[in-house]
């Protein structure tokens, strides 16, 4: 592969990289320095990550304004700082009382364009710094919300024991399933956050077409 006159490669990131961990891991693989990713994950997240060399970095912007899908398992009941489960459990509750029914009639309100405040533990920027940076160094701030919209947004069936429960999303750039599954468990009034998070497609791209990173890698020390 040509990678300085471009390419544009698939990867599912492995869960606990940072998203310019698999960019940095690549780079130093394909031994360019103009290696870009289209559309961050969450560094607990996995799933279809793109990375863009060469010349086809040009079309990152393009690649981010795609509609993005999702799978999501989250559990009812708790909460946490982040929104997902790097921190502990807090503000638990009893949620058996919550019907999947309860769960589908709350989810009909986040269809279409909605108003999404970001996690605080994100990477939106306030004054010029980092939300997560202030976050992590306990000072509060008050993100602003911002339109996003939600195409698709329904439980998937499968071995799932209540209080947890799983769904797919398809929605616009710029939207955080982290707070999307947290405002649900407000709406419901018991609170929720993520447990795992897969991202498994952005536009036209797969995520079933994607490099594993130690196949990706395994290239470069074949004879």
């Amino acid at each position: 592969m040509d990678f300085a006159a471009g390419q544009t490669l698939l990867f599912n990131k492995p869960k606990g990289w940072t998203s310019f961990d698999l960019v940095k891991k690549v780079r130093n693989l394909v031994r360019i320095k103009k290696v870009g990713h289209a559309g961050t994950l969450d560094p607990l997240a996995t799933g279809l990550l793109i990375i863009c060399t060469g010349k086809h970095t040009k079309t990152i912007n393009q690649i981010q304004d795609e509609e993005k899908e999702y799978e999501v398992i989250f559990k009812l009941g708790a909460t946490t700082p982040s929104y997902d489960a790097e921190f502990p459990e807090e503000n638990i509750q009893d949620a058996s009382g919550v019907s999947r029914l309860d769960i589908e009639t709350a989810i009909e309100g986040f269809l279409g364009e909605i108003e999404q405040v970001p996690p605080i533990f994100s990477a939106v920027k306030v004054d010029g710094k980092r939300a997560y940076k202030a976050a992590r160094e306990g000072k509060s701030l008050e993100l602003k919300s911002r339109k996003v919209h939600i195409y698709e947004y329904a439980l998937l069936d499968g071995n799932w024991e209540p209080p947890i429960f799983a769904a797919k999303i398809r929605c616009s750039k710029g939207t955080y399933i982290r707070s999307l599954i947290h405002d649900l468990g407000q709406n419901l009034g018991v609170g929720a956050y993520i447990k795992e998070l897969k991202r498994t497609r952005i536009g036209s791209y797969q995520l079933v077409n994607a490099w594993e990173i130690e196949e990706f890698a395994a290239q470069f020390t074949k004879k």
